[in-house]
C-alpha cells in the first residue's frame, strides 16, 4: 500500500501498534508483559533512599523495586518526590527516572516544574503561532505550569488543541496533589502502544484497528525479518545487527564486490538503514559499528550520513565517534524492550 498506514492490533493479548510507510515497516510498539519493569512515562511517588557516590545520582524506592535518579541535590533520606520513568532498566539495574516530570499528549506537553509558554520551532507561520499563543494563554492562565505546543498543532482544530491542553493541565494538577504522600506509589501508568501511536505518529492515510490487521497489512512478515541478525542492503551488501550482553555489534559486509567503492557504498547504505533497524529491534545502550574497509578520508562522509539519519530518529542517540581500531560508537537511550523479548514474552 502506498502512503502511511497505522495498524493497531494485539499480540498474545497485549497491545501492539505498527507504522507502515509505502508498505515498509517504520516503527513498531509492543506492550510488555504485566510483570515487566514499569514502562517509560510512568509517574511515581518515590522515596529517596541513598546517594550513589561516584555516580552523581541517587537510589530512590519505588513500589516494586528501585530507581536511579541522576539529580539528587538537596534531597534527604526518607523524603518523597515525584519521578517519571525515562527508559527500561538494564538487567539487574535500577529503573532510570527523572524528577523533571512531563505530561504529554498529541498537541501539548505540560511542564509543572518549568514555567513559560512555548511553541514548536517547526511551526514557522507567525499568524499560526499567534493563534496558538492565544489558545495557550486562555487554557493556562490560572495555573503555574509551563506548556509546550507540539508540531502537530500546526494543522489541528483549535478546539481539539484546547481540550488536549486542558486534559494535560488537569492531569498534572491531580498528580502533583497525589504526590504529597510518604510512601512509594504508582500515580500514572505510562502510555500503551495504541496511545503512543495516536500521540506521536503523524496523521496516517489509513488506520487499521481490528483483529488481524497485522497479518492483513504485512506487519507479521516484517516482524519475522527482525528475528534474523542479517539485513540485506543494496547491491548485494548487508549488515548484521547482533545484541550481546555488553553492547550491540553491527557489522557491514559488501558481499562479492570487495572494491573500495563498494565499501563506501555499503557503509552509506548502513548509515541510512541503521536507525530504523535499531528502532524496530528495540535496541539501545552502546552500539559499535564495524564498517566495511574504506579510505580514511571517506570517514567524514559516512559520519555525516549517520548524523543525518539519526537526526530524524525518534530515540535519543549520541554519536560518540571513531575508536583507535577504526570502529564507530553510538550511545542510544533504552526506551524500548528488545523486540525479541517482547515477542517471546
Amino acid at each position: 500500500m502506498k502512503g502511511t498506514l497505522v495498524a493497531l492490533d494485539h499480540l498474545d493479548g497485549r497491545e501492539a501498534a505498527a507504522l507502515m510507510v509505502d508498505g515498509r515497516l517504520q516503527d513498531l510498539l509492543i506492550a510488555p508483559e504485566s510483570d515487566a519493569p514499569p514502562v517509560p512515562g510512568s509517574v511515581f511517588r518515590a522515596v529517596f533512599d541513598r546517594p550513589m557516590k561516584g555516580q552523581g545520582g541517587a537510589i530512590v524506592r519505588l513500589p516494586n523495586g528501585s530507581g536511579f535518579l541522576r539529580q539528587s541535590k538537596g534531597l534527604a533520606p526518607g523524603q518523597s518526590l515525584l519521578v517519571q520513568v525515562t527508559g527500561y532498566a538494564e538487567p539487574g539495574k535500577a529503573v532510570p527516572v527523572t524528577a523533571k516530570v512531563l505530561f504529554k499528549s498529541r498537541y501539548a506537553i505540560v511542564t509543572p516544574f518549568a514555567r513559560g509558554l512555548n511553541i514548536s520551532r517547526s511551526i514557522r507561520d507567525d499568524v499560526r503561532r499567534d493563534e496558538l499563543l492565544v489558545i495557550a494563554h486562555d487554557e493556562m492562565q490560572d495555573v503555574a505550569f509551563g506548556l509546550i505546543l507540539r508540531s502537530a498543532c500546526e494543522d489541528a482544530d483549535e478546539v481539539d488543541i484546547a481540550e488536549d491542553i486542558a486534559a494535560m493541565r488537569d492531569q498534572a494538577a491531580q498528580i502533583l496533589q497525589d504526590g504529597d504522600g510518604k510512601t512509594a506509589k504508582l500515580l500514572l501508568e505510562g502510555p500503551t502502544p495504541h496511545a503512543l501511536a495516536w500521540r506521536d505518529w503523524d496523521q496516517p492515510d489509513l488506520v487499521a484497528n481490528q483483529s488481524g490487521s497485522f497479518e492483513d497489512h504485512g506487519v507479521l512478515d516484517a516482524m519475522d525479518a527482525l528475528m534474523h541478525v542479517d539485513v540485506p542492503l543494496s547491491s548485494g551488501a548487508s549488515l548484521y545487527v547482533e545484541p550481546t550482553r555488553a553492547l550491540v555489534a553491527v557489522d557491514v559486509n559488501t558481499g562479492a564486490d570487495t572494491s573500495p567503492a563498494a565499501g563506501l557504498k555499503a557503509n552509506l547504505a548502513c548509515a541510512r538503514e541503521l536507525p530504523r533497524q535499531l528502532r524496530l529491534r528495540g535496541l539501545g545502550g552502546q552500539v559499535t559499528i564495524d564498517f566495511a574497509p574504506m579510505a580514511k578520508k571517506e570517514r567524514r562522509t559516512v559520519e555525516n550520513a549517520l548524523r543525518s539519519a539519526f537526526r530524524a530518529d525518534v530515540i535519543e542517540t549520541a554519536l560518540v565517534g571513531w575508536t583507535p581500531l577504526g570502529h564507530y560508537e553510538l550511545q542510544r537511550k533504552r526506551e524500548r524492550l528488545p523486540v525479541r523479548d517482547a515477542i517471546a514474552g
